[in-house]
């Protein structure tokens, strides 16, 4: 049973997503509520796997309770809840150990999702927040010193898999690589766990910044993606 706490400062949101979660199976919340130091506090009680956490509370910011839950060495996984998809904010709250990032908007579809895999260790992203994730890793690569890092070539890599790799990488979900290389998604998914494999990885995220970081795809800028990160 994965347990999970609430924090959101909106008492019909939390009761939305408590609706959600509760009528899955393998998912309890055992706690909720409406501000930084409830969050604080409920973790440190109930210790669940997974925190829902809004980034804007009455008396701390999510970025503020990520950082100090991690801090305490906390190892329940941090799952932040926004309206707005902001830059700034969503890399703050990545490089501070928060493991993933969900639109409200599309919070009651992708919710119960997004925590199984935060519950397991997999970091889940809104696509919005992936393209994003992706145009920022590509402005960093820049920055890295390839020579003093161990990196795989491109020959550990099949070709269709750094075909799936370069798809995976400009924010392409599963059914979408599968449409535009016309295979089925199983065939696509045991690609990826051989991606996943062959660079140390345990999610699309992780791969994604893997290979645009470390140069094993090539990732032009387009003009839906936002560019003030």
């Amino acid at each position: 049973m994965i347990t999970v706490a609430i924090i959101d400062d909106h008492p019909i949101v939390r009761a939305g997503m408590r609706t959600v979660l509760e009528s899955t199976d393998n998912i309890a919340v055992v706690a909720e509520g409406g501000s930084g130091s409830e969050a604080l506090q409920l973790v440190e009680e109930y210790d669940p796997d997974v925190l829902v956490l809004d980034i804007n509370l009455p008396d701390k910011s999510g970025i503020d309770v990520t950082r100090q839950l991690r801090s305490q060495n906390s190892s329940t996984a941090i799952l932040i809840l926004t309206a707005h998809d902001d830059s700034q904010a969503i890399f703050e709250l990545l490089e501070e150990g928060a493991i993933g990032y969900v639109l409200k908007d599309e919070a009651l579809e992708t919710l119960a999702n997004a925590v199984r895999a935060a519950a397991s260790g997999q970091s889940w992203l809104s696509p919005t927040v992936a393209s994003q994730v992706v145009q920022r890793a590509f402005k960093q690569r820049t920055s890295i010193e390839q020579d003093v890092l161990s990196l795989p070539t491109e020959e550990n890599l099949t070709p269709r898999e750094q075909q799936i790799l370069s798809l995976l990488a400009d924010g392409l979900d599963n059914t979408a690589i599968a449409e535009r290389l016309t295979i089925t998604k199983r065939t696509v998914q045991n690609h990826i766990s051989n991606i996943y494999g062959k660079l140390g990885v345990a999610s699309r995220t992780e791969a994604m910044l893997y290979a645009i970081r470390h140069g094993l795809v090539q990732v032009s800028s387009k003009e839906n993606i936002s560019d003030d990160s």
